[in-house]
């Protein structure tokens, strides 16, 4: 077997954690039964992470560019500000759905039992996120789309909690309930279009 270029082994142990995560009654992910779905050593899992909270942190860095990488092109493209908000929620809505096991660390389920920082990096995402609706809800207002009586922070975060919820009932659900489900209607509620 030819030896895997230098990247592509950390990549291979990454996409195999992201899949372990999404079995809906999945244990606690270990070195030894991540090491086992590779068949490699525990060893050879450290050599390409110092510890399981390193390799936590990668899936977080691949949920901070991808989602990070798809806001920013929607708030460049978009200028209408309540259509990016609304493409910013059906988009993590959609990351949820096409991404479970990262669903299962957004949430924290995943993150239950590892390093109190890995779940801080989670909740600065989500201050980020908040941040960034917050913005497009102002620019909202600002072209009449949006009543000026709308508290932008109050809704960004109202938007924020919603996408939680729907992650948390799809990962609870056992990835049964989609995330999406129902996102017309709801977004017309939240809107108040």
């Amino acid at each position: 077997m030819a030896a895997a270029k230098p990247g592509e082994r950390k990549l291979q142990i990454l996409q195999t954690i992201a899949e372990m995560l999404e079995q809906p009654k999945s244990d606690k992910i270990t070195t030894a039964a991540l090491a086992e779905r590779l068949d490699i050593s525990e060893a050879a899992l450290y050599r390409h992470f110092a510890s399981k909270a390193q390799m936590f942190d990668g899936l977080i860095e691949f949920i901070e560019q991808t989602v990070f990488g798809l806001v920013n092109k929607i708030s460049t493209e978009e200028t209408d500000g309540l259509k990016q908000a609304e493409g910013i929620i059906a988009l993590l809505l959609g990351f949820a759905k096409k991404n479970r096991g990262m669903t299962r660390v957004l949430i924290g389920d995943a993150l239950v039992n590892e390093n109190e920082r890995l779940q801080q990096r989670i909740n600065q995402i989500m201050d980020r996120l908040e941040t960034t609706l917050k913005q497009s809800l102002r620019i909202a207002a600002t072209q009449g789309k949006l009543s000026s009586e709308v508290d932008a922070g109050a809704m960004a975060n109202l938007l924020v909690c919603y996408v939680i919820g729907r992650w948390q009932q799809f990962g609870k659900s056992g990835f049964k309930r989609d995330p999406l489900e129902q996102w017309p209607q709801q977004w017309a509620l939240l809107s108040g279009q």
